[in-house]
């Protein structure tokens, strides 16, 4: 009889494993919390709060609105409804993991400025992790470290500027398709956020790797295949050991994981050898700085990030800025005159006199407010911590909702869900109350390339056409990864003659 008692204990021992990890801890973490006044929705065995996330997630993905700019109950629902009942700080379950969702400018301001090593980066879903690989946003410790050294150097305004004539050639490239497309007539229609993913793309191609977009278009496709499959696996609790699984979708991300990082390596391969251009971001990656250097593989996973997160936030943005400035259109005339006299007889902008484009500036900075490209973070504590007034237990998740604040009234004043560039003539009063970019040592790396890219291609647009939103234009913002419009954004757009 003793070989039956040996499959019975087995059997003890996982359900009071899982009955403790399942059941006990995360009961005894909610307690933790309501006793500091933190509350939540209650803690569901397994799957937490995923579920009510998802259908709160996929209602507001079902409706369109008016185009105002009240957009948290779109772009994060879950916060949105969660926050009105509970309280601005509130606690939430990613599985059987507690996650406090926070927008309070001290607290986020706490954790991304923390040197200290109290908090780090979420893993991955491993399913997920083959869209960014082992780049910049993966990376901990003294590896990111030097990552994100050599990136510096790589992201440099001086650098930026020095890739403006590239990004003027590919805006100038997509403006005479748009003249081609409008054949004389005088008005005429675009989706602009696809011609500006695609204008996106050209550019990273010409400024990262010194090709044009025809040798990284079917890198872009891959990822955009990638996409997909990531969005699906983001959005629910990984079983451990499934990604090892030879289902279909497993099979795909395989197949496209490995064509991407040929495709890259020959990339590479190719810059090499050439080396016309020692200024491109992949040169500059594959160089020793300080006697520090990237291995291939390595150098593979951050041109990964670079050429996907790049594409699909400076292209988000810039769709943003065109559909407010098509509704605002006093502030459309006014960028419009700004671009004529800065940039003279030229039209261009120029390294010289970038700085000048002080309304430009303005607009795309209420354009980031309004319409974060990264709506949240999420952080972990890697051991017990006090953030501001609660004491927080060591593996608690954190989300950072950076679109709430941007659009609270107590920090931005009663006209919060207006868009008013004129805001940003002063000085903002906390450091994390606009979080564009982020904040601390892991603010974007490529802000500098960014902002030049977005200015560049703005003045350039603004000049050449005015433009208005078209009837069919349906507002929904959405977030994949970074905050688009669900259905596109289609414009009407008129030669300016100037």
């Amino acid at each position: 009889m003793l070989w039956l008692l040996v499959p019975v204990l087995l059997l003890i021992l996982i359900l009071t494993k899982f009955t403790y990890s399942n059941l006990w801890i995360p009961l005894k973490l909610q307690r933790h919390f309501a006793k500091q006044g933190v509350w939540g929705p209650g803690y569901r065995s397994i799957l937490g709060n995923t579920a009510e996330i998802n259908r709160l997630a996929m209602e507001a993905q079902s409706k369109s609105m008016p185009f105002d700019h009240r957009i948290l109950h779109k772009v994060a629902p879950f916060y949105y409804h969660w926050s009105l009942k509970y309280g601005k700080t509130f606690v939430y379950w990613f599985g059987s993991r507690p996650r406090l969702g926070i927008s309070d400018p001290d607290m986020i301001k706490e954790v991304l400025m923390n040197t200290g090593r109290s908090y780090k980066q979420i893993g991955f879903n491993p399913q997920a992790q083959l869209l960014f690989g082992q780049g910049l946003p993966g990376v901990e410790g003294e590896e990111w470290a030097v990552h994100r050294r050599i990136a510096n150097q790589a992201f440099t305004m001086e650098r930026a500027k020095g890739w403006i004539l590239e990004i003027v050639a590919s805006t100038t490239k997509m403006l005479d398709t748009w003249e081609d497309i409008r054949g004389g007539r005088e008005e005429f229609e675009v989706e602009v956020l696809k011609e500006l993913h695609g204008l996106s793309a050209d550019i990273i191609s010409r400024t990262a790797f010194g090709s044009s977009f025809e040798e990284g278009k079917h890198i872009f496709a891959l990822q955009e295949q990638q996409l997909q499959l990531y969005l699906q696996a983001f959005k629910n609790i990984y079983i451990p050991g499934f990604r090892f699984l030879p289902t279909q979708k497993n099979r795909e991300r395989w197949r496209i994981e490995k064509e991407i990082r040929h495709l890259v390596r020959k990339l590479i391969k190719n810059n090499l050898k050439s080396r016309e251009n020692l200024s491109n971001f992949l040169a500059l990656l594959t160089s020793s700085h300080g006697g520090e250097r990237l291995g291939v593989e390595e150098v593979i996973d951050e041109c990964k990030t670079f050429y996907f997160a790049g594409k699909e936030t400076t292209g988000a943005l810039l769709t943003w800025a065109l559909l407010l400035l098509a509704k605002h259109q006093e502030w459309q005339d006014k960028a419009r005159e700004e671009v004529i006299r800065v940039c003279g007889k030229t039209g261009l902008p120029a390294a010289e006199n970038l700085n000048e484009l002080k309304i430009v500036t303005m607009v795309l900075n209420e354009t980031i407010r309004l319409y974060p490209p990264a709506a949240s973070v999420t952080r972990k504590t890697c051991k017990d911590v006090q953030l501001g007034d609660l004491q927080i237990p060591a593996e608690t998740q954190i989300y950072l909702a950076f679109s709430a604040v941007h659009h609270d009234p107590e920090i931005w004043g009663e006209d919060a869900e207006e868009f008013n560039p004129m805001r940003f003539a002063k000085p903002r009063k906390h450091l994390a109350s606009f979080l564009g970019f982020g904040l601390g040592p892991r603010i974007c790396v490529g802000q500098n390339l960014a902002m030049v890219e977005v200015k560049v291609v703005l003045a350039m647009l603004v000049r050449r056409f005015a433009f208005e939103v078209s009837p069919s234009y349906v507002h929904a913002p959405i977030v994949f990864v970074a905050l688009e419009p669900q259905y596109g954004a289609q414009l009407i757009f008129r030669r300016t003659h100037i």
